[in-house]
């Protein structure tokens, strides 16, 4: 061992002076950048939040994803509901699961706040909408979706949004599509009657769509989707979907 050191002392000395410290430097690059890549992979978020107006069903929603039950949710929830597992519908599957950390937010307006607290680790956003009772809710729905679309850290992190249209399954249901338009309709209203950059949070605020044009999701710089879903019949293959291109399995 003892040789071996000496030879290795006497070739470093026998070494220009430049070449060693691009060898150093080419070495610390190399460890810096693959520990860099493990703490990100290993910091990779598994936080998904369910969001939305009150009654519009988040709550049946998570105890479908959970249990497979909609535990006939019907009182609003004034706290979050927390929980991290394996889908439901995965139980069965064979091989290691990635649980997911779902959080439903309340949908009372004094107690949205509460989903600025979430959004730095979450990995995506289900925004649900009550497809029955649409149209009375449709202004009140567009405001959140607004200020959810203009937060800094939404835009910044491009976080995706799902806009999921829940209770498709009554017959006076609201298609997809007619919410999808009447909502960009909705935010392109908010984009004219509210000013371009909101004057209490002038740093955390960020304009919406392309000047000149009609608003559409399309123009947003996070993905926003549309799709259906049936929480107390269990109809959630498209949340489901959506949660795992984020988290997977």
């Amino acid at each position: 061992m003892e040789q071996l050191i000496h030879r290795v002392e006497e070739w470093v000395h026998q070494q220009p002076i430049e070449q060693i410290y691009v060898a150093f430097a080419v070495l610390l690059f190399t460890i810096s950048f693959f520990g860099l890549l493990h703490v990100l992979r290993r910091s990779k978020s598994n936080t998904i939040l369910l969001a939305g107006l009150s009654g519009s069903g988040k709550t049946v929603l998570f105890y479908q994803l959970r249990d497979g039950s909609p535990h006939l949710g019907t009182v609003t929830s004034m706290e979050p509901n927390d929980g991290t597992f394996v889908l439901h519908s995965e139980l069965e599957k064979k091989g290691k699961l990635n649980p997911v950390h779902l959080i439903d937010v309340p949908g009372h307006s004094r107690l949205r706040p509460k989903l600025d607290e979430f959004l730095p680790h979450s990995a995506g956003v289900i925004f649900v909408v009550d497809s029955l009772d649409f149209l009375p809710n449709c202004q009140a729905a567009a405001e959140y979706l607004y200020d959810m679309l203009t937060k800094a850290i939404i835009v910044k992190r491009k976080i995706p949004i799902l806009i999921l249209c829940n209770k498709a399954d009554k017959v006076t249901a609201h298609s997809k599509e007619f919410i999808r338009k009447q909502l960009e309709k909705e935010v392109d209203k908010l984009r004219t009657s509210r000013s371009a950059i909101s004057t209490a949070d002038i740093a955390n605020d960020f304009t919406l769509g392309i000047p000149g044009e009609g608003f559409a999701f399309c123009q947003c710089r996070n993905k926003v989707t549309v799709a259906e879903s049936s929480g107390l019949t269990g109809e959630v293959s498209q949340v489901e979907q959506f949660i795992r291109e984020l988290v997977k399995p």
